[in-house]
């Protein structure tokens, strides 16, 4: 049998104590500010301190004038011990939930098209079986969902694997893929036109996601490759009740799955621009941490979010948003 590292297998020995000032140190960045968070003396905070890099055998933090900064080895035990701690609260409500007659809770986390459809059917199937499960839903970009999955604060997570880092502990089971489109509040200027080109949309203002997305990233580029500046008239937002309420009141134009605002669609408030955007985002799906054991409340919504997904995306996207009306010379069908 393979035997682990004298250091490492030091790491077995380490308390919920150790963690916890480990990550106040994290935090303060100073060995004096972490002790008070602690509610502990700084000489006890950093005998704890030296306990941990002696268990471990490496030196977790660096000490300057200024205080101290996490080495590689501290980042690495940092990241794991905000997991471990979550686990660990998350583990005591759970056992609370159980103990009272409860299935416990799930987290979720979502990306805007399966979370206006996807998620929100799942969940009510959910609760219409099991009411007494607490359901925690997130939406955002994959990036920060996906990393907050990785430290054990969601169960499941609606999205996308944006970054190899962590990508080996996750699994993902594709749904569907995102095509995005253009879309104007009804009675926008651009329906009235009979051809619409990319210059146009560079015309008005935009409502972009922030810089740190991919898809930030896809819109600038498709301005670029049509020899064209990124829009500089822009408001960015991550909201999806913001840019509803932005389109409907201003020219604004933003790139969405049509699913996303369907209903909108369906009733002629909003509409699909005839312009092939160019833009399309990787299939989006389940994920999780392979080595995740789901409480039994995620494991309802698991299979919940399953049975939903084999239901809506098996029908063609058109199908799905409802024929979203396209401005077609002037009208809107």
């Amino acid at each position: 049998m393979i035997q682990p590292t004298t250091g490492w297998f030091g790491a077995t020995r380490l308390k919920t104590r150790h963690l916890h000032l480990l990550l106040h140190l994290y935090e303060q960045r100073s060995v004096v500010r972490a002790a008070e968070a602690a509610n502990m003396s700084q000489p006890a905070a950093s005998k704890l301190l030296a306990e941990m890099e002696s268990l471990l055998d490496v030196p977790l933090f660096e000490r300057h004038a200024r205080g101290v900064e996490p080495t590689w080895y501290g980042q690495v035990l940092i990241r794991r011990a905000r997991s471990a701690l979550s686990e660990i609260g998350r583990a005591h409500d759970e056992i609370a939930a159980l103990r009272s007659g409860r299935m416990g809770q799930a987290a979720i986390g979502t990306v805007v098209n399966p979370g206006t459809n996807l998620v929100p059917q799942a969940i009510a199937a959910v609760k219409r079986d099991f009411p007494d499960i607490l359901i925690k839903v997130e939406m955002d970009y994959s990036r920060p969902l996906v990393a907050k999955l990785l430290d054990g604060q969601l169960d499941i997570v609606v999205g996308r694997i944006m970054d190899p880092e962590g990508a080996g502990e996750l699994d993902f089971e594709p749904l569907a893929d995102e095509p995005h489109a253009v879309i104007v509040h009804a009675g926008h200027p651009l329906t009235r036109r009979p051809h619409i080109t990319h210059a146009d949309l560079a015309d008005y203002g935009w409502i972009m996601p922030p810089t740190a997305s991919v898809l930030r990233s896809r819109l600038d580029a498709v301005f670029l490759e049509h020899g064209l500046p990124p829009p500089q008239n822009i408001v960015e937002t991550a909201s999806l009740p913001v840019i509803i309420h932005l389109l409907r009141h201003s020219d604004l134009l933003t790139a969405l799955p049509t699913e996303s605002v369907g209903p909108y669609l369906q009733t002629g408030q909003m509409c699909v621009l005839p312009l092939d955007l160019g833009v399309r985002m990787e299939f989006f799906g389940i994920v999780r941490r392979r080595d995740q054991l789901l409480s039994p409340g995620a494991e309802r919504v698991l299979d919940a979010l399953r049975t939903t997904a084999r239901r809506l995306y098996a029908e063609p996207a058109t199908s799905r948003a409802g024929m979203p009306p396209v401005a077609r010379n002037g009208e809107t069908d």
